[in-house]
């Protein structure tokens, strides 16, 4: 179980996958692992981030994975790669955008709308660039060439050559330092269901893990609505102020508390009677406060199934919106 790039070639079958066969201590210090980069990410989050998730993007790529015959966690890694380069480019044109407003304010305007068109005018090839390196960080299963990608984009009416095409990878890695194995909700997802295998938890993870894929698909999709209904929730206001989106931001980039909303609405759907010892357990794991898990796999619910969610048990508090993660593997023995 790799918890930093995609290792499992693409499954037709809840069998293939194996829980419980890793030893405790491999976990937990994986576990560990996990929540100290969440929380460097949590603490990070700020200006454009998540700008990029929009559902037309996030529904091209997971299309695209699938025409491919891309494992999920490839899309996920695709939306994530892409996401942050466009970040950094959008960061990149405002900050030349500053510079040259001390001169000239015609070359000004010109430069500012001659960056915007270039962004635009190569964001499909981009984005396809961000699948295609997603696909390598699972280099011994399927790497999408070359040509299946130059095919691909001249069937959309974009003609680039094989170097245009490498020039873009490269761009992409670049602009991030090559940093692009980033780790995605899906791997604090399947961590947290390994440790609750081992925790005793009643509902099989196998049985989990799928419902698990759909409703993180679901979130991927419907990503500013679920998060803007959490938003409302925290502040207990249907109108919050362009402050208080900012400062949710943080919790947009909190996989790990994604991973236990994922995990906790799964389990009403499979089993509901169950549902309130898994959310005992990820607490247990996470040391994020029942409250907050129940109000995310509310939102998650309330946006997939609607009806007959979990109620609330009391509005989330305050610390949702500025927890610390606190990274309890001690309950995993």
């Amino acid at each position: 179980m790799n918890m930093d790039g995609p290792m499992r070639p693409r499954l037709t079958s809840l069998g293939d996958f194996q829980f419980g066969a890793v030893a405790t201590e491999t976990i937990e210090d994986a576990l560990l692992h996990l929540a100290q980069q969440n929380e460097q990410a949590v603490q990070a989050a700020g200006g454009r981030m998540g700008s990029f998730r929009e559902t037309r993007i996030v529904e091209f790529i997971f299309l695209l994975s699938e025409q491919w015959c891309l494992e999920k966690s490839v899309s996920y890694q695709a939306v994530e790669i892409l996401e942050r380069f466009m970040v950094k480019q959008a960061e990149n044109i405002c900050r030349q955008a500053t510079i040259q407003l001390r001169g000239n304010e015609k070359t000004e305007s010109q430069n500012w709308r001659a960056l915007k068109e270039q962004l635009f005018n190569k964001f499909i090839l981009r984005l396809v660039s961000c699948v295609q390196l997603a696909s390598k960080l699972s280099f011994h299963y399927k790497i999408i060439s070359n040509i299946t990608v130059l095919n691909f984009l001249q069937a959309l009416g974009y003609l680039y050559t094989k170097e245009e095409l490498l020039e873009s990878e490269l761009d992409v890695l670049k602009s991030l330092n090559f940093q692009i194995n980033l780790p995605t909700p899906l791997a604090y997802v399947e961590m947290l269901l390994e440790v609750l295998g081992y925790n005793g938890c009643l509902v099989p993870a196998t049985q989990l893990h799928a419902t698990c894929l759909t409703l993180l698909d679901l979130v991927y999709l419907l990503h500013e609505p679920i998060y803007e209904s959490l938003l409302r929730a925290s502040i207990e206001n249907s109108t919050p102020s362009q402050l208080q989106g900012e400062k949710f931001i943080s919790v947009k980039e909190d996989f790990m508390l994604l991973a236990v909303g994922i995990i906790a609405a799964s389990a009403f759907i499979q089993n509901h009677e169950c549902w309130s010892q898994v959310v005992e357990h990820l607490q247990s794991i996470t040391g994020i406060a029942s409250e907050s898990i129940a109000e995310f796999s509310y939102a998650i619910l309330t946006h997939s199934v609607g009806a007959n969610t979990p109620g609330r048990q009391q509005p989330v508090p305050p610390h949702l919106a500025a927890r610390a993660l606190k990274a309890a593997a001690s309950s995993n023995t």
